[in-house]
């Protein structure tokens, strides 16, 4: 790809210090936390069947929580077995778990949803659901191909998360066979002393070889993720890192900052606290990580993704049409997200769902013969309210107040006035403008989206941000902004 003039996003040190919290990612908003164990079966039936009648189209997770091996900086809901049985039970559930919802919304009906649902997106994560063999991967496939609605003419996106170091070559070829047209690749990191700080292994020839393979199979997109911030990184080694990912020239790139919250995420006590990075260093790295980016011509997106121009994330950004799930962005926000497995979490209409996080409990669930559903939502009018003024902001940088008040029947500067009151810094900061008819994120805000965000959750309190930074709950249960 060429190097473009690309501007990257300002940069400043001092404001960027100051906003600096720990708050929500807002894949969905409520977030996860506000979901309630009171959310009941009926609640679940009632979103689902609304959902089949307005023919809503259809994104599809399924989580396939396995690996081979522990990566120590990892968040995510694993589990770390060589016992390929554990597998083959789990896959079962699984398609118990479809043909548990298939007979309450459709009854009977022997191809259920696929009369007027259509699946638009699909996303197979985990773990690492190449743990799978083919052979289960095509059974898994099938199975959801006789309960949903499957574009057979390629044009939907259907994804999946892969370790390049533990998959063969050959399986890039079965991947695209079964439908899949776009790869995630998570190499992290490709020096080698912080591959061994984080016990995960994946050389620049095993990466090259797969998307060589994946192009020659003409996936659609391949991206890549990267962390900085983890154990043994340094300037010059994340500088080396991203040279080499720019030149694989993935169409995406996702840079995560790695939050080291061991109470939280037991896999990570394995990692020697003295060798991460400190705080300004992390700084450092992200500041030459997004210029030499956008340098090289990727498009900043928005938190930590990064795109060509011609991605459709990009042309949904510069629409108005760019939306936010838990998958992250995405040009699907009209889809009811159903997600299977354990901990995935379900968006239905108004109503987020998540299935039990704990293997054991999503078992029972599912072998006793009803959903294993753990705790849901049920958003009321501020919450959609809310929802959409975060999501305006996060994904476009900009709020349409004229147009919010008409859908809603609301004055913003009545509803809003609090909030309006406790943007005031920000706006004297230079990190946005309001007016009558809009709010506009500007440059310098575009990297502290999330703070601004975090003034109009009405689940934080308190909502002045100066104040956020200091609640210690917060801090423990999500990552800084930056």
């Amino acid at each position: 790809m060429p190097k473009t003039q690309n501007p990257a996003p300002h940069w400043d040190s001092q404001l960027i210090h100051s906003y600096n919290i720990a708050g929500p990612r807002y894949t969905s908003y409520p977030t996860a936390p506000q979901l309630s164990h009171s959310f009941t079966q009926s609640q679940l039936l009632g979103a689902m069947k609304q959902s089949h009648k307005n023919h809503t189209p259809l994104s599809l997770y399924f989580h396939i929580p396995f690996c081979d091996s522990v990566c120590y900086y990892c968040a995510c809901n694993k589990i770390i077995t060589a016992n390929k049985q554990q597998a083959t039970d789990y896959l079962e559930r699984l398609y118990k778990e479809m043909r548990l919802q298939a007979e309450w919304v459709d009854g009977d009906s022997p191809k259920p949803r696929a009369s007027n649902q259509v699946v638009e997106q699909l996303h197979w994560g985990g773990g690492t659901p190449t743990y799978i063999s083919d052979k289960q991967k095509r059974q898994l496939m099938a199975e959801i191909r006789n309960h949903f609605q499957l574009l057979d003419n390629d044009s939907g996106d259907y994804s999946i998360e892969v370790h390049p170091g533990r998959m063969h070559v050959e399986t890039i070829s079965v991947l695209r066979e079964l439908g899949f047209n776009r790869l995630s690749m998570g190499v992290q990191d490709f020096d080698p002393l912080v591959q061994q700080a984080v016990n995960r292994f994946n050389s620049i020839e095993q990466v090259n070889e797969l998307i060589d393979a994946a192009r020659r199979e003409q996936f659609h997109s391949i991206s890549i993720d990267i962390i900085y911030g983890l154990p043994q990184q340094t300037i010059s080694s994340i500088e080396t890192t991203l040279q080499q990912v720019i030149a694989l020239s993935p169409d995406r790139l996702s840079l995560f900052n790695y939050a080291h919250m061991p109470h939280l995420f037991k896999t990570q006590r394995q990692i020697d606290q003295t060798t991460l990075p400190g705080p300004k260093e992390k700084l450092q790295m992200l500041h030459y990580a997004i210029n030499t980016l956008c340098q090289a011509g990727y498009i900043y997106i928005g938190m930590d993704h990064f795109a060509k121009p011609s991605d459709s994330l990009v042309l949904a950004q510069q629409q108005g049409s760019l939306q936010r799930n838990f998958q992250g962005y995405s040009t699907h926000g009209d889809c009811d997200l159903l997600a299977f497995g354990v901990s995935a979490i379900s968006s239905i209409g108004d109503s987020l769902v998540q299935n039990h996080k704990a293997i054991a409990d999503y078992n029972r669930a599912i072998d006793e013969g009803v959903m294993p559903i753990s705790r849901g939502l049920t958003l009321n009018n501020d919450d959609l309210l809310r929802k959409q003024v975060i999501m305006a902001l996060i994904c476009q940088f900009r709020l349409d107040i004229a147009a919010l008040e008409q859908q809603h029947g609301i004055v913003f500067s009545q509803y809003f006035g609090r909030e309006i009151f406790q943007l005031q810094p920000m706006m004297a900061d230079g990190l946005l403008t309001i007016d009558s008819q809009e709010i506009c994120i500007l440059d310098a805000g575009r990297l502290l989206i999330r703070a601004v965000c975090m003034v109009f959750d009405a689940y934080l309190k308190p909502t002045d941000p100066s104040q956020i930074s200091h609640n210690s709950r917060n801090q423990n249960r999500f990552s800084q902004v930056i």
